[in-house]
């Protein structure tokens, strides 16, 4: 069964980076977009950042914008996401996940597979 795998969250300070990585088993997720979201405590789950299966084509939350960057290894099967400039109001549980489709999506509900979650705890 396919699954995704995140992995690279912890404890920043204000300012600081963090590298995310989501590792794919039991399948392949080459023709598949991938995302990243992210849910903080009492909040719903929001997009951040999405890349096309080619990856050549990217989109961004406007909060992250010019801080995080989503990149992919399609022969590693695994999508990044690099953090830098990092803000308290970044913490949250980071989720990558897949969707096969036509356009790229920032809807939760569209998306088909989904990560454990990672968690990211930016201080001030």
């Amino acid at each position: 069964q396919a699954q995704l795998v995140d992995s690279g969250g912890g404890l920043v300070q204000a300012g600081g980076s963090l590298r995310l990585s989501c590792a794919v088993s039991g399948r392949t997720f080459g023709r598949y977009d991938r995302g990243w979201f992210r849910q903080a405590p009492g909040k719903e789950r929001e997009f951040v950042a999405a890349i096309n299966w080619r990856g050549d084509s990217t989109y961004y939350a406007d909060s992250v914008k010019g801080r995080f960057t989503i990149s992919r290894d399609n022969a590693k099967n695994t999508v990044y996401l690099q953090m830098n400039s990092l803000k308290p109001e970044d913490t949250a549980v980071y989720y990558c996940a897949a969707r096969r489709g036509v356009v790229m999506s920032t809807v939760v509900n569209e998306y088909d597979y989904w990560g454990q979650g990672t968690q990211v705890t930016v201080s001030s």
